[in-house]
């Protein structure tokens, strides 16, 4: 990334942006650190939704992961399926959940 900038996506991410075989994303850098701040910023958020969802609802991790998986994916949401992966498995790191295991 950018030595202007501090932010430096994890290699889970970068992997999004990678055609095999290169070693360059197959994206500008500002693209893939804006959609890597954006992926970043909805896990946060998702954080607290997540357990109270999970509490709430009396739902397993894994079944929390989904919705919030399968929110992401609306037209509304801005994201990929790559990226709503992604941004599950983040969630559930944030929250020390067991990866989801559908995707």
């Amino acid at each position: 990334m950018s030595i202007d900038n501090q932010i430096e996506p994890p290699q889970s991410f970068m992997a999004m942006y990678m055609t095999p075989g290169r070693d360059r994303p197959n994206a500008p850098q500002d693209v893939v650190l804006a959609r890597y701040e954006h992926c970043e910023d909805m896990a946060a958020i998702l954080a607290e939704q997540a357990q109270t969802l999970a509490f709430k609802e009396n739902l397993s991790e894994n079944e929390v992961l989904k919705r919030c998986y399968q929110g992401m994916l609306t037209d509304a949401a801005d994201f990929n399926e790559n990226e709503a992966l992604w941004v599950a498995c983040r969630l559930a790191e944030l929250l020390g959940w067991e990866p989801p295991s559908f995707g």
